[in-house]
């Protein structure tokens, strides 16, 4: 970590570090330029380098805060044996959505680099890329599976709700309407939903 940039008052901080997650998350690293990250931040390039030897050195910074930040918060959703699949979904969701209240675009930041295709930016997130999802089936795995129906694919079922979440994302940014709480209470109807016609009777 850039300890020098953790001596910046905290609003400053935060300042530059959400104008490059925006920047990052909707451009990918080839099309972000420092020159976007600066005007949104409204800082000079001359600081921003200072901090940040290169746009290479901002991203693996990036990432590395983000996973730090978001395994803090996601690690307070341990479960214990047999608690409830979708309880426990909604109790991580509702984890990262503490973080989106400070950070909007972190969570999309970690998901586009699932798509990224440029070399040095995935050698320099390689390291702990497989962090978040690691975690996230520690907590699921004390889930009690046996309530659901046996023609339900739990596996598929992960999936298709990690695309769930990550289009309402999408879609709440595109559209101008991210809010935090509100996001939470469309991801509780979908699961409210999910649990009704994945369990037994």
């Amino acid at each position: 970590m850039n300890e020098k940039f953790f001596d910046l008052k905290k609003e400053k901080q935060d300042r530059m570090i959400n104008a490059a997650l925006k920047i990052f998350a909707l451009k990918g690293y080839q099309h972000a330029s420092t020159d976007d990250i600066v005007a949104e931040a409204g800082i000079s390039k001359g600081l921003l380098f200072h901090y940040f030897q290169n746009k290479l050195g901002l991203y693996s910074f990036l990432f590395d805060y983000s996973v730090r930040f978001m395994l803090l918060e996601l690690s307070a959703c341990g479960g214990k044996d047999g608690d409830d699949f979708f309880e426990l979904w909604g109790r991580m969701e509702g984890a990262k959505l503490l973080v989106l209240k400070n950070y909007p675009y972190m969570q999309a930041f970690i998901d586009s680099i699932e798509e990224e295709d440029v070399k040095e930016a995935l050698y320099a997130t390689e390291a702990k890329r497989g962090a978040l999802p690691a975690l996230r089936e520690e907590i699921l795995s004390h889930a009690d599976l046996s309530r659901f129906r046996p023609e339900v694919d739990v596996e598929r079922m992960k999936i298709m709700l990690g695309w769930t979440v990550r289009g309402i994302l999408r879609e709440s940014f595109r559209d101008g309407t991210f809010q935090p709480n509100s996001m939470q209470e469309e991801i509780d109807a979908y699961l409210r939903m999910l649990r009704k016609i994945s369990y037994h009777s």
